[in-house]
């Protein structure tokens, strides 16, 4: 398995208690989704590594407390601090105007009068307010991601048609480093 035909799932922060469970603390907006896990992948030097989940429980809110089948003590130790993986083809399809971030990197955002804003070149979902990071003619561009702001998404054409506050390009607008 390949690194860029997964997504990031979370982490394994410490061990929980002496039987071999570890802690996996999700990066997400659904936990629910991730109820019955049957396998993950955990990155060891630079490769993903399957491990098949034995059981699982749930710590709390975000926090699973899990075992692997066939484990080692050495084994669970390897894996403390590692990042958790899974494929891309686990998650559910989204339809309509919902979409992951990994899948609209590349895509262009459109106004209502069909100007471009430019490509997403990628997405800060690391603050409060998540937003697109996009590139135009070279000028980076951020734009909030804001759910009423998002008209179409088109995923043939590989666009997001959005209604912008007027002047809101111009606030945005991230100097380059040429330009200054």
């Amino acid at each position: 398995m390949k690194k860029e035909d997964c997504y990031f799932l979370g982490k394994i922060t410490r061990r929980h208690g002496l039987q071999g469970n570890v802690f996996l603390k999700l990066d997400t907006d659904q936990p629910e989704m991730y109820n019955k896990l049957d396998s993950i992948f955990i990155e060891i030097n630079g490769l993903l590594v399957p491990f098949f989940v034995a059981k699982q429980s749930w710590s709390k809110g975000d926090t699973l407390i899990i075992s692997y089948k066939n484990s080692t003590e050495a084994l669970v130790d390897q894996t403390i601090g590692r990042d958790v993986f899974m494929p891309l083809s686990a998650l559910p399809k989204l339809s309509g105007n919902k979409f992951y971030y990994h899948e609209v990197i590349g895509f262009e955002i459109r106004e209502v009068d069909g100007k471009t804003c430019g490509n997403i070149v990628s997405v800060n979902d690391q603050t409060a307010q998540h937003y697109f990071i996009l590139d135009l003619a070279g000028k980076e561009i951020i734009i909030p991601i804001i759910k009423d702001w998002i008209l179409e998404l088109n995923r043939e054409q590989k666009y997001l048609k959005m209604q912008l506050p007027e002047g809101l390009m111009d606030v945005f607008l991230v100097p380059s480093k040429k330009d200054e």
